[in-house]
């Protein structure tokens, strides 16, 4: 144990404070066994979390110690009921009790806060004095507020009910008596063997498969989760606790040590597994004790405290809770490892059966020399001849793409074992470098290969540059991955628009790629996008770097070499483009496009930028997003073939207006006039017809002289944007932004674009696209409410500031993220505005606080570009001085700068509180 017995629980001292008081009634008998119990058990719980606190690896030591305190808490408790409340000194052979421990508890490993699973066993029907003691246990166990799980039965009961049920049966398997009658424990583990285990290993096998997988789903189903259930979710503890409940049913082991000598693991497997199953304990024990709860789920704010009790330390440019993370990643990992290795044994024992796919499609697969088929898998001839030639260790991960087949865990085995022999000469060999490109680009689903690669070590040994990255967390709320699973996620999603799955959702993209690109470039870059990730330096820059040497390395020709590096410096720069700049202003576009100089760089740029957005995670990727790229490739792809002179804001507007007639039919000629004079040309350069006619209509319902409204409000999905599209019109006004944006926020709306124009006759007209907590558009049906609320706001009925404050709020936890604050001024990305850039922690009042703050300053706001990063946001603002000028001054930039850090330090503190 964790600590010397005495110091978890003292039985002498226990006992001696039980003595019996003559005196005493039953309910002081209790009264004074719950005080007594509960001090012992807080001091024994103290002992084993400070011991834990001092070694917080010792895990395995923790958690028996946890179950023997608890086995003498109800060991004292059962000596209580049956000595002094209800003592029976002539039992009948039906007067019998045996108190077993079942489920985890039985199996002698308790979390800090884990239930207590407690049977009850009697010989036949229940009698009236073991309802008495029974029923007196639970009051003090109660008393004690520990949670248990209890149930009274007869041995026929449990037979019955476990050959029904396989939860029921596996907390059977896991039984051991803690206190009573030995002998009917020990029948009863005579009568569950011999009866029902005996003969349903392969029933019993498949079930617990089915949960498993089942239970993946529910978690899911991604071993790399972001937010991992340690006990639930895959290659969490309860994988590695399903393969010893399989291996007990099977060969009635009593420990996972034992599944060496049956065979089941290598020494060297089995150490994996004990160390995997040691940290995973560690984790758990440090989540019950942070939260007092049997809680289970490393939420973004455990895993920074988590990591600081086990000891993790930042360094090397990353902190300490991504370090621990990777850890964490490397031991599920291994976990999924064993299983598949477990698994296949199972298969080969045929208590398993063969994988579905297999079962449905048996013709057999013609196989290249050397290998064979064994239970469905790929499996090696001769290991002595395999290893003859090293490049088999590149090649057998191509003869599985090639028949489809998974890989056999022996051969499997047979590759870790021999990764040294992927030294500098193999990476250096043009053959084997073939042989890696043949992997991404022959076969159609270079996921499968990579994927398997990495878990096996094969890809870092080829790639050492890739080796930093595996399992590494990138501790925010926007990646959903780790670096080398994102990686391989966006591979599939190349290959997948290759194979021309997503037409109709990458119209684009598909297109680009059905035209023809040059694929090793393509593959290449992509491989190596993140490479760079993890250092003190920029990503992209160290990525750049490392991706020219090894584009060289791997065969690629010099001007295929040139376009990896730059893919890979500037793999950020459309999506930055799209979603920090506004893709209406001219100068976006014509710079854009200066940086991109060919179509083959821009093509190939459009499709490395939507797979890696598309790899994030699911929900990252979206219409508004899709719209964004889609526009800024198409005006990009204009300006390259026609010239970058023939975008301007002059041709704009003509074809601007020119829409705008065409789409407002039954309208009078001097109507349309009146309306398309009104404007200044940034409105008709900014902002599509379906906008254009929206506002002509509100301001012409405005202008009718028995309208009494004072403003004009149109709400409507943008279903091509996934986003809703506001429409204001109003009387002009200093801060009308500012006052629009905490009308926004208070209903719960995320602004992602928004523009503002003053016409000529003294309106605002302002569209903000927004959409809801879940990043879609708002229901049709919360819009009436909507509006409502809206325009409250903006007649001062209700204001903004004062009523945000309750809701500016950041959940706890998402508290535990760290993101500086930068605020870039640019006067160079666009002709007539200065370009203010805030990247910042994101909060719902935190666009209210910057445009109020830039308001006060007599800052004019014409747009705003709102992108968001999970916890991280940058707001752009296309902005002018009150006279209608850039700021060029730098005082006037240095003063803007400390108030709006000011504002969102202040707004950052309240949210906080």
């Amino acid at each position: 144990m964790i600590r010397p017995a005495a110091d978890i629980f003292d039985v002498e001292r226990v006992a001696a404070e039980l003595a019996p008081d003559d005196d005493a009634d039953a309910a002081a008998i209790r009264r004074h066994a719950v005080e007594v119990l509960g001090a012992e058990m807080a001091r024994g719980r103290a002992a084993i979390a400070a011991a834990l606190a001092e070694r917080p690896l010792a895990a395995r030591a923790a958690i028996r110690s946890y179950a023997w305190l608890m086995d003498r808490i109800v060991g004292a408790t059962y000596e209580l009921a049956t000595g002094r409340l209800h003592p029976n000194p002539t039992p009948t052979g039906g007067e019998r009790l045996s108190v077993l421990a079942v489920g985890g508890y039985g199996r002698g490993e308790m979390a800090p806060q884990s239930d207590i699973d407690l049977l009850f066993l009697t010989p036949w029907k229940i009698t009236s004095w073991a309802e008495s003691v029974i029923e007196s246990m639970l009051y003090i166990l109660w008393d004690l507020r520990l949670t248990v799980g209890h149930a009274s039965r007869t041995i026929p009961d449990c037979l019955r009910l476990a050959e029904e049920d396989f939860t029921i049966r596996t907390a059977l398997l896991e039984n051991r008596r803690v206190t009573g009658d030995a002998r009917l424990a020990g029948e009863l583990t005579h009568r569950l063997w011999h009866d029902l285990f005996k003969s349903s290993v392969r029933e019993f096998t498949e079930a617990k498969l089915e949960e498993r997988d089942a239970r993946h789903e529910k978690q899911g189903g991604q071993r790399y989760m972001v937010e991992p259930n340690v006990k639930e979710g895959k290659g969490g503890l309860r994988d590695l606790q399903s393969l010893f409940w399989i291996a007990k049913y099977l060969h009635r082991v009593t420990s996972s040590a034992e599944l060496v000598a049956l065979g089941m693991f290598t020494r060297e497997e089995f150490d994996l597994f004990a160390e995997a199953e040691n940290f995973l304990w560690a984790v758990r024990c440090q989540l019950h004790l942070i939260t007092g709860r049997p809680n289970d789920k490393l939420t973004f704010d455990l895993q920074v405290e988590v990591a600081d009790r086990m000891g993790y330390k930042d360094r090397a440019g990353r902190r300490g809770v991504e370090h621990f993370m990777q850890d964490y990643f490397r031991h599920a990992t291994s976990v999924g490892d064993l299983t598949r290795i477990f698994l296949t044994k199972l298969e080969a024992a045929h208590v398993k059966s063969e994988p579905l796919l297999q079962r449905l499609f048996r013709r057999k697969k013609k196989l290249k020399d050397g290998y064979s088929e064994v239970n469905g898998r790929l499996a090696i001839v001769d290991d002595a001849a395999f290893l003859s030639d090293r490049l088999n260790l590149l090649r057998i991960f191509e003869e599985g793409l090639r028949t489809g087949l998974l890989i056999h865990p022996d051969a499997m085995l047979l590759v870790t074992a021999n990764l040294d022999l992927i030294d500098d000469d193999f990476r250096a060999d043009p053959v084997a470098a073939k042989l890696f490109l043949g992997l991404l680009l022959k076969h159609g689903n270079p996921e499968r290969a990579l994927r398997r690669m990495n878990e096996l070590g094969v890809l870092s040994a080829f790639l050492p540059e890739f080796e930093p990255i595996v399992a590494m967390m990138q501790f925010n709320m926007y990646h959903h991955y780790t670096v080398d699973e994102h990686t391989i996620q966006c591979i599939s999603h190349l290959s997948r628009i290759e194979r021309g799955k997503l037409v109709e959702e990458l119209p684009i993209a598909s297109s680009i790629l059905e035209r023809g690109v040059n694929r090793r470039v393509l593959y290449v870059a992509l491989l190596l996008h993140d490479i760079g990730k993890g250092r003190a330096e920029d990503h992209s820059i160290l990525g750049a770097q490392i991706a020219r040497k090894v584009a060289a390395r791997l065969g690629l020709k010099p001007r295929e070499v040139d376009t990896v590096e730059w893919l890979v410096r500037y793999h950020l720069l459309m999506s930055d483009m799209a979603q920090k700049r506004d893709i209406a202003d001219p100068r976006t576009v014509r710079d854009f496009a200066k940086a991109v100089r060919t179509k083959q760089r821009l093509d190939l740029l459009c499709v490395l930028t939507v797979c890696d957005i598309r790899g994030v995670g699911p929900g990252t990727w979206n219409n508004w997003k899709a719209s964004l790229l889609r526009a800024l490739y198409r005006q990009t792809l204009h300006a390259l073939e026609n010239g970058l002179e023939d975008i301007n804001r002059e041709q704009r507007g003509s074809d601007a207006k020119r829409n705008l007639r065409a789409a407002l039919k039954g309208w009078s000629a001097k109507a349309l006039k009146h309306e398309t004079a009104r404007h200044y040309p940034p409105y008709w350069q900014g902002l599509h017809v379906t906008a254009h006619a929206i506002f002509a209509r509100l301001l012409r319902d405005l202008d009718r002289p028995d309208c009494t409204d004072e403003i004009g409000i149109d709400l409507h999905p943008d279903e091509d944007r996934d986003a809703t599209r506001a429409c204001f019109v109003m009387a002009d006004h200093p801060g009308i932004f500012s006052r629009l944006a905490g009308a926004l926020a208070l209903v719960g709306a995320n602004v992602v674009d928004a523009r503002t124009y003053t016409s000529k006759d003294g309106y605002a007209t302002a569209v903000f696209w927004i959409q809801d907590a879940e990043g879609s558009p708002f229901e049709e049906a919360r819009l009436p409410r909507l509006r409502k609320t809206i325009f409250r706001t903006l007649t001062g009925e209700v204001v903004a500031r004062d009523a945000i404050e309750s809701r500016d709020k950041i959940r706890k936890r998402e508290r535990a993220f760290r993101v500086p604050t930068h605020i870039t001024f640019d006067n160079e990305g666009s002709e007539i505005y200065t370009i203010i850039e805030v990247d910042t922690r994101d909060r719902p009042g935190l666009l209210h606080d910057l445009t109020r703050t830039l308001a006060a300053n007599n800052v004019y706001i014409a747009s705003a570009v709102i992108a968001t990063y999970g916890e991280q946001v940058v707001d752009t603002f296309y902005v002018k001085d009150m006279f209608g000028l850039k700021f060029y001054s730098e005082a006037k930039q240095t003063a803007l700068d400390r108030k709006l850090r000011a504002a969102i330090k202040e707004g950052a503190q309240r949210a906080r509180a």
